[in-house]
């Protein structure tokens, strides 16, 4: 009777009620059991360790051999199950055996409280009803699980996310816009604004005519296009179609891809060299930025945009067997240089398996970033720590890769491609000649040497004397020039002279070593230097060469070649799908590309799969993977890849995305602060056939983007319907960040240097075209910049203003050499993805803009061409290029008395003319000997350098208008948009 009071008492006097208690094994101790305990005690009926079974409540209070109960219902400090995860407990083995499965504090508290509970054990049915019932609730507090395919451990593939922090992953659902605003962007930014705050007007006509100018074609509006537009604002009885008329106007510019393109290749990483030691010359993926302002320009499908940039090739092959034209062949091959965009060498000094490694890396996470908006390394080495994408889904990715190869392909020039200006190729066969002189030279010095050579050792010099004749004769046939696979016209050639001809031909016939004359005999360290120099010389102009020839900078399928070096353009070999490694992608332990571990298959990010629907079948043949991969980034029912591709074009309005980090939509980015009207583009995107001219249209015709930028903006719009709100409770930037005013902007770098040329009249619109060459700040351009071996060339600037003058998208951007103009103004360097440029305002600025050569240039040519534009009145002229208006009396008094007082300051000064320097002294240490040794680089683009506008070629009164100048291109008014 005792006992059986004693034993109502335990069952009755728990905290938990027992539907509780049920639950709580539902949701965590159950769970708990399969990820910790089943593996050893029950998952495998024949393999139970320890005589344990733990599939249900019998065979777990039964025990194991010892034969004692696993569970003392009530009592967790009695019983073996728990004591035994204390991992303390002198009678009970540590359970988990491995000290990285131990249970936490929480875990350990969950079976405590379900023991104390009398460890009730719901059959397979109920437990699925009770796991029905709190569904919601539990994934609330606890998140989602999200089935994924090849997780490393079970503790990863059972982990649970927040449901917030899924977003990017839950399929696109257009919202119905509530009816607070005609337009439906409004309308959307209405639901999170704040209660009472009303907000800024529109813009005056020509703040907005500046605003939209430069965010479509990156350039100001002339005075006489502000003009126009400010009398048609005041006229019009439609300012719809005003507006309208305006935006269409400049998205029909051929300027406006240029400006679009500045954004993609800011996140695609455009550069024309390739980084690290040697930082080789890319001659030809000025063709790829090309690509990406003709595909802007022509509105092309952003689905479209996308499958060509991963698998254009591949879509060639499909279009040529299908017989159509060429046109797209050269298109598609170009798209592809994307993939190559990252920093890449393969030198003699590494392992040729770790640079191919460091290719599939760096091709994997920028198609993440840039299409997915996925920093998908982050899984490279480990499943990843935030977000639901395993390391088998990082490897699955990069498996659509392994068999894509690197290579200059033949792409003839399509009629749109801008081929101008490839008579500067002159110059180079100027160095090249310099560089064969040095060799020449250098080889009739050797011949000279190994004469003394043989007269010391006293050998027979016969051999020699035939293998020398039969060298003469090849080099006076041409044998001596091959260049870098065929060695066609105009490319550049590898020197081989009479010594090492000679030499060859007598190693080849088996004579000892010791019987004819060693390689670079008789060398003192300046020949040593020289020779490395020319020969390294002639190897880095097959790179520069490469930039007036009909190749695309691209890839191909076929087997991993085998290449210890690269040191000149790659060619698709004939032997493609024959010869080399058919690479087999597996998980690397630790990223390591020694360490296999277990085979991938080509695949794509699976959580997809569940959250969305998305599913992908990509062949494991060679050929066709990068198709069905680039397919399945572009569906229309991708989320990752509408939100993506949205988010970018509404901070390049805004200066604000609505996902706060465009190329990280994972749990560490920042969440939208918009999600609705981040939904409704993506849908519309897709509704509107990927048009992204069309997005722009709705983007601006909104209220939001229309906005002021100007006044004490928050009031309360109603305060007898809702609480008052104080105006000084909300910051500047938290009424932009409710689009309650326009936030204003700094111009870009480029922005700052195109909108300079263009008010003075020196910007060559020519759009496309090999890279040119502006002016750079002479020491940096001058300073010696050695490579791998020897010294990259000088910085030598084109020597036309027209050719130095074009839009800062076309300049040269080498990896190794930075405009400091640029840099000190935020231009993103190019060796990492840059999804939103950095605005910083540091000292350094003011000497670039107010002290720096180029802006008083600028500053000289804008006093020029007012004075000749309009000389009765040049102010007047000055203002309206700078800033689109007037001056006010204020201005134009302050302004004139500053122009008067330096004119003359102006007239007492001289001025003299430095000239270009043709050559320049090098210094440097042989590596062979250890001894300092100098050469000469010669500058031959130097000969024919015109200058810009120089003081000494105008009079005092433009030198001191120039000052005036100077002034407005600093100001707030010209640097800014607003």
């Amino acid at each position: 009777m005792l006992f059986r009071l004693a034993l109502l008492t335990l069952l009755v006097t728990p905290s938990l009620p027992a539907v509780e208690a049920e639950a709580l094994f539902v949701r965590r101790v159950w769970p708990l059991f399969q990820e910790k305990c089943l593996a050893c005690h029950g998952q495998d009926e024949a393999k139970i360790k320890g005589g344990l079974d733990m599939r249900t409540l019998a065979a777990t209070l039964k025990g194991g051999d010892s034969e004692t109960p696993s569970l003392v219902l009530g009592k967790p400090e009695a019983s073996p199950l728990y004591l035994a995860t204390t991992r303390d407990h002198e009678d009970w083995e540590a359970m988990p055996p491995k000290e990285k499965d131990a249970l936490t504090e929480a875990q350990r508290e969950w079976l405590k409280t379900w023991i104390t509970q009398g460890a009730p054990w719901p059959e397979e049915a109920q437990r699925q009803k009770i796991a029905q019932v709190h569904a919601k609730a539990w994934e609330a507090e606890d998140g989602l699980i999200i089935k994924t395919t090849g997780a490393l451990s079970p503790d990863w593939a059972n982990r649970r996310y927040p449901a917030a922090a899924l977003w990017g992953y839950q399929p696109v659902k257009k919202p119905t816009p509530p009816v607070t605003a005609p337009h439906p962007i409004d309308a959307l930014l209405s639901l999170h604004l704040p209660t009472g705050l009303k907000p800024a007007p529109a813009a005056d006509a020509r703040t907005f005519i500046r605003r939209a100018t430069f965010d479509l074609i990156g350039l100001p509006p002339t005075p006489e296009e502000v003009h126009a537009f400010e009398l048609a604002m005041k006229t019009t009885t439609d300012v719809e179609a005003t507006y309208t008329q305006l935006i269409d106007r400049l998205l029909d510019s051929p300027h406006y891809g240029e400006r679009m393109a500045r954004h993609w290749l800011d996140v695609a990483r455009y550069a024309d060299s390739s980084g690290f030691a040697n930082d080789y010359e890319r001659g030809n993926a000025w063709r790829y930025r090309d690509y990406v302002v003709r595909s802007f320009n022509a509105d092309k499908p952003y689905d479209q945009f996308i499958q060509e940039q991963i698998a254009g090739d591949e879509m060639v092959a499909n279009t040529a067997q299908a017989g159509k034209s060429a046109r797209p062949t050269s298109e598609g091959l170009i798209a592809t240089g994307f993939l190559r965009m990252g920093p890449w060498e393969l030198t003699g000094m590494e392992v040729a398996k770790v640079a191919r490694q460091r290719f599939l890396d760096d091709v994997t996470n920028s198609v993440g970033e840039t299409f997915l908006a996925h920093s998908l390394q982050c899984a490279r080495c480990h499943d990843h720590k935030f977000d639901p994408v395993p390391t088998h889904d990082y490897y699955a990715i990069q498996a659509c890769f392994s068999s894509t190869q690197l290579a200059e392909r033949p792409a003839p020039f399509l009629p749109l491609e801008n081929t101008a200006g490839f008579e500067e190729r002159q110059y180079l066969e100027q160095r090249y000649a310099e560089h064969v002189n040095v060799l020449r030279k250098l080889d009739n010095q050797m011949l000279v040497n190994a004469e003394k050579w043989y007269a010391e050792k006293k050998l027979d010099r016969q051999a020699w004397d035939q293998a020398v004749a039969a060298a003469r004769a090849t080099m006076q046939n041409g044998g001596a020039k091959k260049g870098p696979g065929q060695g066609g016209k105009g490319k550049a050639r590898n020197f081989v002279g009479v010594y090492d001809l000679a030499r060859n031909s007598l190693q080849k016939q088996g004579l000892p070593e010791d019987q004819y004359p060693p390689k670079l005999v008789g060398f003192q360290p300046v020949d040593f230097g020289n020779e490395r120099v020319a020969r390294k010389g002639l190897e880095r102009l097959k790179w520069e060469m490469e930039r007036y020839e009909p190749y695309a900078f691209s890839v191909y399928n076929g087997r991993t070649p085998t290449m210890t070096s690269v040191n000149q353009p790659l060619r698709v070999p004939q032997d493609r799908l024959t010869a080399g490694e058919l690479e087999q992608t597996a998980i690397l332990g630790g990223g390591d590309p020694f360490s296999p571990t277990t085979p991938v298959q080509p695949g794509v990010l699976t959580a997809l799969f569940e959250t969305a629907q998305v599913q992908a079948q990509i062949p494991a043949e060679v050929e066709g993977r990068r198709s069905a991969l680039a397919a399945w980034i572009a569906r229309a029912d991708n989320p990752l890849t509408t939100r993506t591709i949205v988010n970018r074009l509404w901070l390049w309005h805004f200066g604000q995305a609505l996902a706060g980090n465009p190329n990280n939509f994972g749990s560490t980015g920042k969440k939208p602060t918009h999600p609705e009207l981040l939904d409704w583009l993506a849908a519309t995107l897709v509704e509107k056939g990927w048009s992204l001219k069309e997005m722009h249209r709705l983007i601006m015709s909104s209220a939001a983007y229309r906005r002021s930028a100007e006044g004490d903006i928050p009031q309360p719009a109603d305060s007898s319907v809702h609480a008052p709100l104080n105006a000084a409770s909300l910051t500047r930037e938290e009424m932009e960040a409710a689009y309650a005013v326009f936030k204003p902007r700094r111009l870009t770098a480029e922005e700052l240097r195109d909108t300079m040329l263009k008010v003075t009249g020196e910007l060559n619109p020519t759009l496309g075209g090999i890279p040119n060459r502006p002016e750079i700040h002479r020491e940096v351009a001058m300073q010696p910049r050695q490579v791998m071996g020897t010294f990259a060339a000088a910085w030598v600037p084109n020597p036309l203003p027209a050719q130095r003058h074009r839009r800062s998208l076309y300049a040269l951007k080498i990896r190794g050499v930075r405009d400091p103009f640029m840099e000190v103004f935020n231009e993103p360097g190019p060796d990492f993805s840059c999804e939103a440029r950095e605005v910083s305002t540091v000292t350094p600025q003011v000497f670039s803009l107010f002290n720096g050569q180029a802006a008083y240039d600028r500053a000289l040519a804008l006093a020029h061409r007012a004075l000749k534009d309009q000389p009765a009145d040049a102010l007047s002229r000055v203002f309206a290029l700078a800033y689109g208006r007037a001056p006010t009396a204020e201005e134009k008094t302050a302004c004139t008395t500053h122009w008067q007082a330096m004119e003359v300051k102006q007239q007492a000064l001289t001025f003299t003319t430095q000239p270009p320097p043709l050559e320049i002294t090098r210094e440097a240490v042989e590596e062979n000997t250890g001894e300092k040794f100098s050469f000469q680089e010669k500058l031959p683009a130097y000969a024919d350098f015109v200058p810009d506008l120089q003081p000494a070629a105008v009079d005092a009164r433009t030198r001191a208008l120039a000052d005036v100048c100077l002034v407005l291109l600093n100001s707030n008014e010209f640097a800014y948009v607003y």
